[in-house]
């Protein structure tokens, strides 16, 4: 009896199946996030005419590439040349009173030192014409002082027109490609931003704006150096702008990268995809993604403990090349079902 106990045990344990076994690995995870990003000019501006006056001409088109001060547009404004011309004629005539008044005060200038000279004889000139004669002078010397004021005053005005009719010639504020043409000549410009003249960007250099998740803006390095695709192409930015805000709608952090682009092969607008560097500090373990079995009720690995099964329930993290992250109640070495199924019961003999 007890030869035929152990065969039957022998012949349960032979037809056990099989199982292809792995341990769980642990290693220090670093991995990198693939993040949406979008390229931006780094400086952009539409220009706008600062006195009104009418589109003379118009010196480049969309796709122009500009230096900054270059001449953009002309514009025409005659009622400030006429304007100009009557300050002029109002200033000249100011210094040519200014001058007779100057002549003037010469001639009571003298006549008073003649008077105050004679009145030191007594009886000779009465006390009354030399105060007089005083005060013709400082009369004379009161109205010199107001005409250079005068004189002051219609200078300052002639400049603000010479500087309005410098606002006639619209120039570009930096290097940069105009991308919009709104005007042609003959039309009315003028302040207030109804009518916009141009759009100039500049793109060689570009922004990278790229939406961090807030559960990655810790590992952000200023200085660092990130890669990206953009329509098929391959660059680097450099992290330069970190606003430390995080977005309420979206939960990320737009941080911004500056991008060389010399050659012009990005454009302004184009989507982008980053690979982001992430740094985890702590020890992560890992498993193969066919030994984590995921049903309705929950998510586990199997776990050889003792020659039996052993449902573990876990949490996958994030891959790692053929391994996959998982949290849950395991150690370094465990040795776990590689192929796992939910008909490998718990407690069931593993061979």
């Amino acid at each position: 009896m007890n030869g035929l106990k152990l065969a039957l045990i022998l012949i349960s344990a032979a037809a056990l199946p099989a199982q292809e076994t792995a341990n769980v690995v642990s290693k220090n995870l670093e991995r990198k996030l693939k993040l949406p990003a979008e390229l931006l000019p780094y400086q952009s501006v539409v220009l706008h005419a600062r006195v009104q006056g009418f589109v003379e001409k118009v010196e480049v088109d969309r796709g122009s590439m500009v230096t900054k001060g270059q001449l953009l547009v002309q514009l025409s404004a005659p009622e400030m040349a006429a304007q100009l011309a009557e300050s002029e004629a109002k200033a000249v005539a100011i210094e040519s009173n200014r001058a007779e008044a100057e002549a003037k005060l010469a001639a009571v200038q003298s006549t008073y030192e003649k008077l105050k000279e004679a009145s030191a004889t007594p009886g000779v000139i009465a006390q009354n014409e030399v105060v007089q004669a005083g005060k013709a002078v400082d009369a004379a010397k009161g109205a010199i002082a107001a005409l250079a004021s005068a004189a002051k005053a219609a200078r300052a005005s002639q400049g603000v027109i010479k500087d309005m009719q410098a606002y006639l010639q619209v120039t570009a504020p930096f290097d940069g490609i105009v991308t919009e043409r709104m005007v042609h000549p003959g039309a009315l410009a003028g302040p207030g931003g109804n009518m916009p003249l141009l759009r100039i960007e500049q793109v060689s250099t570009l922004r990278l704006v790229v939406p961090v998740p807030e559960s990655e803006v810790s590992g952000i390095i200023r200085g660092a150096v990130v890669p990206f695709t953009a329509a098929d192409k391959s660059a680097v930015g450099t992290i330069v702008r970190i606003p430390r805000v995080i977005d309420q709608k979206t939960r990320t952090m737009p941080v911004e990268l500056d991008v060389k682009n010399a050659n012009g092969a990005l454009a302004p607008g184009m989507f982008a995809e980053a690979t982001w560097p992430v740094k985890k500090p702590r020890i992560s373990l890992l498993v193969p993604p066919t030994s984590i079995v995921t049903t309705t009720e929950k998510v586990f690995v199997i776990r050889v403990k003792d020659g039996k099964a052993e449902w573990v329930p876990v949490k996958k993290g994030a891959p790692a090349g053929d391994l996959v992250e998982v949290f849950g109640d395991l150690t370094a070495n465990d040795k776990i079902v590689k192929r796992g199924s939910d008909e490998l019961r718990e407690g069931t003999p593993i061979k």
